[in-house]
């Protein structure tokens, strides 16, 4: 038995399934061989910035509209969706936080020392009251994350504390619930 000799197909490129010979390594890297600076290096350079700009207002829309696949990742997944709608569906001392911060600082440049002192004791009761929130936030959403997912993500609750710290106004992905309007 003496076997026959295998032509090449005319079109080297072309994937090889059963029955057809392997295609030669160089014909498959003169293939994928492209130039490293293209020959038109501003329509290239156009090309690219268009490119990126679409990418950019793609996420731009997913963070209005929370849709899921364009999102970044640090927002992406069901876990986090969950618990931004639970965030969103409360009321957060934390919310609080950066504007009364404001007015404390501007307190403490009265040059009276005790009432320097009164606001600086208020302000770490405040912020305690802020962890204290977050932590109960926390409880609560590890309760309900398990019972929906069973094992929850890494960074969830980070997360999820991280976004009671902002104004609801301007909170990235945009809120999708109202108040009160807790997930299932």
């Amino acid at each position: 038995m003496t076997a026959a000799p295998v032509e090449e197909p005319a079109d080297a490129t072309r994937r090889a399934g059963k029955g057809a010979p392997t295609p030669k390594r160089r014909d498959q890297e003169a293939a994928r061989r492209r130039p490293l600076v293209p020959d038109d290096r501003k329509a290239a350079r156009e090309a690219n910035r268009e490119a990126t700009r679409e990418a950019r207002l793609r996420t731009r829309r997913a963070m209005d509209t929370g849709e899921d696949k364009y999102l970044p990742l640090r927002d992406k997944g069901p876990q986090k969706r969950f618990a931004r709608d639970w965030v969103d569906a409360r009321f957060s001392v934390g919310e609080v936080l950066l504007p009364l911060a404001l007015v404390f600082v501007l307190l403490t440049f009265i040059p009276n020392t005790t009432i320097q002192s009164v606001v600086l004791v208020l302000f770490y009761a405040f912020f305690a009251i802020v962890v204290l929130d977050g932590l109960w936030l926390r409880r609560t959403l590890k309760r309900k994350l398990t019972a929906k997912f069973g094992a929850t993500e890494r960074g969830v609750y980070w997360y999820a504390f991280m976004r009671t710290l902002q104004f609801r106004r301007i909170r990235l992905p945009k809120p999708m619930v109202k108040r009160g309007q807790y997930p299932s």
